[in-house]
């Protein structure tokens, strides 16, 4: 009896993953994004990050009671493509794009 054995693919882990936000996030949506907080639920909502895949992540409801979606590039990869906890997730900004989400009252872009 021949014996077939199962091949599996290796799989590395991402040692560094950078992601980008657009430029017009308020200041409340950068800190928060760039949260540690955030960046664990990123390693653990997404299995694997290519250059150029986009997540549409919810953010948080602030005072006004509308939600924050922002949307998220990968930019760069290093290492494997699992992400893990031992995956580095740094941001950058990219271009604006008219990111509309009623959070200007938190920003001190306002002068408030």
């Amino acid at each position: 009896m021949l014996r077939r054995r199962l091949v599996r693919p290796v799989v590395s882990t991402a040692t560094r993953v950078v992601v980008s936000y657009p430029a017009d996030l308020s200041a409340w949506g950068r800190d928060t994004v760039e949260g540690r907080p955030f960046r664990a639920y990123l390693r653990r909502a997404h299995e694997t990050a290519a250059p150029g895949d986009r997540w549409e992540e919810f953010v948080g409801v602030g005072c006004c009671g509308s939600a924050l979606d922002v949307p998220l590039r990968v930019e760069r990869v290093e290492g494997g493509e699992v992400l893990g906890e031992e995956t580095t997730i740094e941001f950058t900004v990219r271009g604006a794009c008219d990111l509309a989400g009623g959070w200007s009252v938190q920003s001190r872009a306002t002068g408030n």
